[in-house]
């Protein structure tokens, strides 16, 4: 069997073995962070967060008709999309490492050796097989996100720029450089991670046409690529509508031609004068111009798959994100303008005060006949003597004010030096934020926690860690071999092949640190990050199978036999991806993990018919959508993103029907919730006429007749509306509401005739604004329920009329008279929790859950023990017994780790425990008798990992402050439970704990 056949078979056994894995792997349904929403709107061609995935959709779509009727299925196949774009990223990869290797051996076509073959094979294995099983192109292959089709984009353009390499007809060459272009315009509607390996081409293309290398061929190179990436990602993906934007006002406003006149004008135009050029370049047999042009069109045929953006928006579907229906929404939308923007070559730091604001670019709406201006945006100018060139330390952000002065040990108010700047630019955002997640994925990492370090070949040999560490299942060690592999591939390459050394590491520049420098990442993140490089470990991992190489050089003195040689150096090779595989295995397994989906079914199942319920960010949303609109779960309950209803575009699709959800009931129109407009922000401005509160209609009347005496006018020469008044009061019918039969028996006496709240803060943003429209007119018809998150973000002090129906909390006139305690509706909570919470494999010991699911799992935990609790004080301990017992049993420590809220459960099972001692009672299998039982097995095991995780924290004097006073109060909380029940020699001993490490804790 010759060379090439070899290459191609071996090639796609690499793609089967990944494919295989990745299959196995897999997570069966949604997955937090954005899969939700890209599987909801894959499944219906929606619009999703700017700037949108239309590739990703349009395919995922089609994957999506394989689940045949079964909708709980859909998650599978468009996931499936991933699995199969990574599997064939790492056959393109195998084929760019064999024909990297095949260029050092200097092997002419047709003159390859067996052991050659053998090696230039074992090369490609190894290196394939250590990106298939590293840490974070695996994590994306498995999920419904955009980066395993945007690793595939990434790694087909480079195999086939290889590919070109070796073609000597100049017209087939040309034919793969347009097929290149072509595949770079689709990767726009997936995400713009390929365009950076532009320049690494462009040195490819460099190196076949000049025998001669110089600096200024070189450099010039680089400036022609750098060109060509500013000319897509500036000139065409958001710079051609932009044009037809502008084209599109002055047709309308000043010719008064119809909408879409401009439009269709630029259309033509523009495509006319492409045609043209096309033609005349054949005709003049113009060569380099006809590649140019036919390239460009190629990307413009790839990149129109943004039209779906604008067609399916035109249809107002229920996700519809900023609503891009016309040319200039739609250009907001590409830009991404709603997250606002970063400082990359000059701007402020964290410390710069503000000195004024100017009117920016117009915003246009569509108007009745033309485009009217909403807005203008806002250009702020910041104190010079506080701006820098490379900027890094510039969000005003008060927790990344406070992150930027630890990391660099600055004081409070302290200006940074251009020092301190770059200080954090190479050891927070290089350092940690990029290197670090490097060193995961080539030698070790220690756990899953957020901000975990990485594990070198010192650190892997320690087995003195506590068991919370030692045994979480993403504390992954390699040894740091896979490191030391690819640092002699490295070296083998720059000895053996200086020109394209030098493409692969700016390649691996430009996709990691390149990367690093252009998104300026504030120095707190929601999560880790470490899936936005997996570029750059894609190209490391030809360096990995480079060592290859290594490994033969190395064992040639020893080894003279060259097929034994290279068999022995590829069988070492193979250690680098099995004990990866073998490390990664148990974390990167998400079979049979459906919490995600489930925690959304328990949200939606918490709310009564007809619901709205608001929402916090990426996680408490998506999934939930995805329930919806795929599952078609309670398609009744309308949920709201909190943050999105300070925009006009949401407020307006509220105001619409979707599925069996009615329109919100607001009382004010679109136009007061219109951006640019008088609501944008409503600032406190107390009315000294204003005696107390101020009643929340008479508000609302104020604002819908645009009162003057509310406007405060802006230095900008705008107004916005204010608030006369910091506390706000809303009358309440009570014998109405008692009669309407949504307070329980338990609240009946609580409820109010008045509902009065503060505002928090320095005044209401739109989104408070809208919150208190539908609480007025929904005068208590249309329930509304609040998650955790939008509770506590909310401008104004309701939790006290926050009543608890699960894990998600109805809002009532009724007071809480404790705030420190959540007023529970007892029946409706215990029926969800018992009857209607789902929770498939949270028992399961063998199902890997991430921090991700752990940490949701608090909050279910957290309203287990609040049931329970309000069962005792109505003295229903039977029930509370169930609860508690069906909290340990859903949720055990085998499967997820006893957290502080299992720490509260003993003493609340102790206190059960004493009010049923009289009691033979069975509840399933466990007598009351053995509550204490249970409750000393949840102390020992808390109290053990404490302890643990104190002598680790003290003995290595690295630890989060917060962490280590959760252990202490862990030991503490422990010890005051046991003492309240009598149980004396219990509270010692833990007393004795405690005192210990809080000793310990006082002198650091």
């Amino acid at each position: 069997m010759g060379y090439q056949k070899t290459n191609v078979i071996v090639g796609w056994i690499t793609f089967l073995i990944s494919l295989v894995v990745y299959v196995m792997t897999i997570e069966p349904t949604a997955s937090f962070w954005d899969c939700g929403e890209f599987i909801a709107c894959s499944y219906k061609l929606e619009v999703p967060h700017p700037p949108g995935a239309p590739f990703f959709l349009l395919i995922g779509r089609i994957f999506s008709m394989f689940a045949a009727g079964d909708v709980e299925s859909v998650a599978y196949w468009v996931t499936m999309v991933s699995v199969l774009s990574s599997a064939f990223s790492i056959l393109f990869l195998f084929w760019s490492i064999t024909h990297l290797v095949k260029r050092v051996l200097k092997i002419k076509k047709g003159e390859e050796s067996l052991e050659q073959t053998i090696l230039i094979m074992g090369a490609g294995i190894v290196g394939a097989l250590s990106c298939t099983f590293s840490d974070s192109f695996w994590f994306s292959a498995v999920e419904a996100e955009v980066y395993g089709m945007s690793a595939f984009f990434t790694a087909f353009v480079f195999w086939a720029i290889l590919k070109w390499e070796n073609i000597e007809n100049e017209s087939d060459r040309n034919k793969w450089i347009i097929l290149i272009a072509y595949m770079m315009g689709l990767s726009i509607g997936v995400h713009l991670l390929n365009l950076v390996t532009i320049p690494a081409l462009g040195l490819i293309v460099y190196f076949k046409y000049y025998d001669k290398i110089t600096k200024k061929g070189v450099i010039s190179t680089l400036v022609i690529s750098g060109a060509i990436i500013i000319l897509i990602l500036i000139g065409v993906i958001p710079g051609l509508p932009s044009i037809a934007g502008t084209l599109e006002i002055f047709f309308v406003n000043a010719l008064g031609l119809p909408f879409g006149s401009g439009v269709i004008f630029f259309g033509a135009a523009f495509l006319g004068a492409l045609i043209y050029g096309i033609f005349y370049s054949i005709k003049k047999q113009k060569l380099t111009l006809n590649t140019v042009l036919l390239g460009f069109t190629f990307i413009i045929i790839g990149y129109s798959s943004y039209t779906l953006v604008l067609i399916r928006s035109n249809y107002n579907p229920p996700i519809d994100e900023n609503n891009p229906e016309d040319v200039l929404s739609f250009v907001s939308y590409l830009k991404r303008e709603q997250y606002g923007s970063r400082p990359l070559f000059h701007g402020q730091y964290y410390t710069a005060k503000i000195t004024d604001q100017k009117q920016g670019d117009k915003v246009y709406m569509r108007g009745e006949d033309k485009y009217e201006i909403k807005d203008y945006k806002l250009e702020y100018v910041y104190d010079p003597a506080h701006t820098t060139i490379l900027p890094r330390m510039y969000s005003s952000t008060e927790m990344h004010k406070r992150r930027y002065r630890e990391i660099t040990g600055l004081q409070p108010g302290e200006k940074p030096s251009f020092a301190d700047n770059i200080y954090f630019m190479l050891s927070h955002q290089v350092g940690t934020m990029y290197m670090r997640y490097f060193l995961w994925n080539f030698s070790g990492r220690a756990s899953d926690i957020q901000d975990a370090s990485w594990v070198g070949l010192r650190g892997a040999f320690t087995d003195d860690l506590p068991s919370l560490l030692q045994e979480n299942k993403g504390r992954n060690i390699y040894y740091s071999l896979p490191l030391l592999l690819g640092l002699l591939g490295i070296f083998i390459q720059y000895k053996k092949d200086k020109k394209y050394f030098s493409v692969t590491l700016l390649l691996f520049f430009l996709t990691g640190v390149a990367l690093v420098l252009y998104l300026n990442s504030p120095p707190v993140e929601p999560r880790e990050r470490d899936y936005i490089y997996s570029g750059s470990y894609y190209v490391f991992a030809i360096w990995i199978g480079f060592g290859v190489l290594a490994i033969y050089d190395l064992l040639g003195a020893v080894v003279k036999n060259k097929k034994v040689l290279a068999s022995v150096a590829l069988l070492l090779g193979l250690f680098i991806p099995g004990i990866m595989a073998k490390e990664n295995w148990d974390d990167h397994d998400r079979s049979d993990r459906y919490f995600s989906v489930d925690s959304a079914k328990n949200y939606l199942e918490t709310c009564a018919p007809n619901a709205i319920i608001f929402t916090g960010g990426d996680n408490d949303t998506f999934p939930l959508w995805y329930a919806q609109e795929v599952e078609g779960v309670r398609t009744d309950v309308r949920v709201i993103v909190l943050s999105y209803f300070n925009t006009d575009w949401y407020i307006q699709q509220m105001m619409r029907d979707a599925y069996e959800s009615k329109a919100l009931p607001f009382g004010l129109t679109l136009k007061h919730y219109q951006q640019g407009g008088l609501n944008d922000y409503l600032p406190v401005v107390e009315n000294k006429s204003i005696k107390g509160a101020i009643n929340v209609n008479r508000f609302l009347d104020l604002i819908k007749k645009e009162h003057k005496g509310l406007q405060i006018p802006l230095s900008t020469g705008s107004y916005y509306n204010s608030v006369p008044a910091k506390q706000m009061f809303l009358n309440v019918d009570k014998e109405r509401v008692l009669s309407m039969g949504i307070v329980p028996d338990n609240l009946k006496d609580r409820v109010v005739d008045r509902m009065q709240w503060s505002i928090q803060g320095r005044g209401l943003e739109k989104s408070d604004l809208a919150v208190i429209d539908l609480i007025v007119n929904s005068n208590w018809e249309r329930p509304i329920y609040f998650n955790t998150t939008s509770l506590s973000s909310v401008n104004m002090d309701i939790r006290k009329y926050a009543v608890q129906e699960g894990i998600a909390y109805r809002l009532l006139p009724v007071l809480n008279p404790n705030p420190q305690q959540y007023q529970v509706n007892i029946d409706r909570m215990y029926d969800n929790v018992m009857n209607k919470y789902q929770w498939r494999e949270l028992d399961n010991p063998d199902v890997y859950y991430s921090q991700d699911y752990r940490n949701f799992c608090l909050n279910h935990r957290s309203a287990f023990n609040t049931l329970a609790l309000s069962l005792i004080d109505a003295g229903d301990y039977d029930r509370a017994q169930n609860v508690l017992i069906k909290c340990l049993e859903v949720m055990p420590n085998e499967s997820i780790p006893y957290d502080y809220f299992n720490v509260q459960q003993v003493g609340i099972l102790l206190e059960l425990d004493q009010l049923t001692v009289s009691t033979d009672t069975l509840v399933g299998e466990i007598k009351t008798s053995k509550l204490k039982a249970l409750a000393d097995n949840i102390a020992e095991i808390t109290s053990t990992n404490s302890v643990e995780m104190l002598d680790y924290y003290f003995s290595t004097g690295s630890y989060d402050p917060n962490e280590l006073q959760q252990m202490l109060l862990s030991l503490n909380a422990v010890t005051r439970a046991y003492r309240a029940t009598g149980h004396k020699e219990e509270a010692a001993k833990y007393e004795e704990m405690f005192n210990k490490y809080y000793s310990s804790f006082q002198n650091q």
